[in-house]
């Protein structure tokens, strides 16, 4: 991989070029140097067991993919491999940023965008699946509905599987481009206060990004959520016990007062009660009057997409980030990708 000759520093867009890293997290890499993390031939399922040190390996490789676009946007580094893109499940900025990632590294996809073209639709089981896609890629990511699905998948072959999302369960790349955003937007990933607001409860982004952010000892976690759809209790007791400090809030007033505050929509496809979705919808709503309201510098984050749970009149506030979040999950699942085929 190509080395950014000016250290860590990356350009954000229209923005002045930064330090991805803070100085807490230089010390860490201090002390891996000799040392270096080896992803090669592993799966990515979820983040729930992610280390420190392997979170800021990754998102180091993620800032020198960013610049490798820089300089090549089309480079060789997977020339030689092919990626199985299974997307089981609707995907726009997932699907597309991996398509990118793909291409901009030199390698082939072969991609299933629709269940129905799939021989899912005539009940063969994942595992079967990901054992005849084995024999034709290098590397498969998938996004399908069923919770633990990938991991069923990843069981069943000898490659790597990478998860982009299952179901209501986790979504480790979105949360990895999401602590990338983080580490941009905040300049470091320790010490936090994060508000996390919406459907807390059938969000596999937030419950991604609650563990995720964990080993970077957040101040506080706010879950800010309608009583239905309040983030599931064993995640909640798994961060009591890592020691982070967890609220739970019924209006957006608190939320407002975080260093971070991460929106999410109220997922219609996850109810089956048309009714429930429809008197949940709109529960919480940010506007730019509300933004202006909280704390001064707060970043206001989205996996997207978004319903109407922002109201465009805040787009163009600076402390918008979800935009240049979405992009970030290029140079995430770029190097993501060539971690687990061992080039990076």
């Amino acid at each position: 991989m190509e080395k950014n000759p000016e250290g860590g520093l990356i350009w954000l867009g229209g923005h002045i070029a930064v330090d991805v890293m803070s100085i807490e997290d230089v010390e860490i890499h201090e002390k891996m140097k000799g040392n270096p993390m080896n992803f090669q031939g592993k799966d990515i399922l979820s983040a729930e067991n992610m280390t420190q040190e392997e979170i800021l390996e990754i998102l180091r490789q993620s800032a020198e993919m960013e610049n490798l676009c820089k300089t090549r946007p089309v480079s060789d580094l997977l020339a030689d491999k092919v990626v199985a893109l299974l997307f089981l499940e609707p995907s726009t900025r997932t699907r597309l940023s991996f398509e990118t990632a793909v291409k901009r590294l030199g390698a082939k996809a072969i991609t299933v965008s629709d269940a129905k073209t799939s021989s899912t639709a005539k009940g063969e089981t994942l595992a079967d699946t990901a054992r005849t896609v084995e024999g034709y890629v290098d590397c498969i990511v998938v996004r399908q509905p069923m919770i633990g699905g990938a991991k069923v998948m990843a069981d069943a072959v000898k490659i790597p599987v990478i998860n982009g999302g299952d179901g209501a369960g986790q979504h480790p790349t979105q949360a990895l481009l999401d602590l990338y955003t983080i580490q941009k937007e905040r300049g470091t990933l320790e010490g936090l206060k994060l508000a996390m607001v919406g459907d807390l409860k059938f969000g596999r982004t937030v419950h991604s990004l609650t563990y995720a952010l964990a080993p970077f000892k957040p101040k506080e976690y706010i879950f800010c959520s309608p009583a239905a759809l309040e983030m599931p209790e064993h995640i909640v007791a798994d961060m009591v016990e890592k020691g982070v400090p967890c609220k739970i809030a019924a209006s957006m007033d608190e939320a407002l007062q975080a260093d971070v505050i991460y929106m999410t929509r109220i997922q219609k496809e996850r109810f089956t009660d048309a009714a429930e979705y429809e008197k949940l919808k709109g529960s919480f709503i940010l506007n730019r009057r509300l933004v202006e309201k909280g704390k001064k510098d707060i970043t206001v984050m989205h996996p997207l997409p978004r319903v109407d749970e922002i109201t465009v009149d805040v787009d163009d506030l600076p402390s918008a980030a979800y935009f240049r979040q979405a992009h970030n999950g290029v140079f995430v699942r770029m190097a993501l990708l060539a971690l687990v085929m061992g080039r990076a």
